[in-house]
């Protein structure tokens, strides 16, 4: 099996788009749903959904945190 740099250095000779095709592959295939993960979201987005309906959260409106970058 060859090794990441003998894969990187054959990679690297490839023209862009091609790359970028491989790169997208690559990519999708450790886009794996993690159940567990999801759950921790879907627990962690209700409990700030509620503290904002309870009035324990604030938010910050949308040209506040844009003027923080300009």
């Amino acid at each position: 099996m060859p090794s990441n740099q003998e894969i990187y250095q054959k990679i690297s000779q490839l023209p862009p788009l091609e790359k970028l095709q491989l790169a997208e592959l690559l990519l999708a295939d450790l886009d794996v749903p993690d159940q567990e993960i999801d759950k921790l979201w879907r627990e962690d987005a209700a409990k700030r959904w509620q503290a904002y309906q309870d009035g324990r959260l604030t938010t910050v409106g949308y040209e506040t945190v844009m003027q923080k970058y300009k």
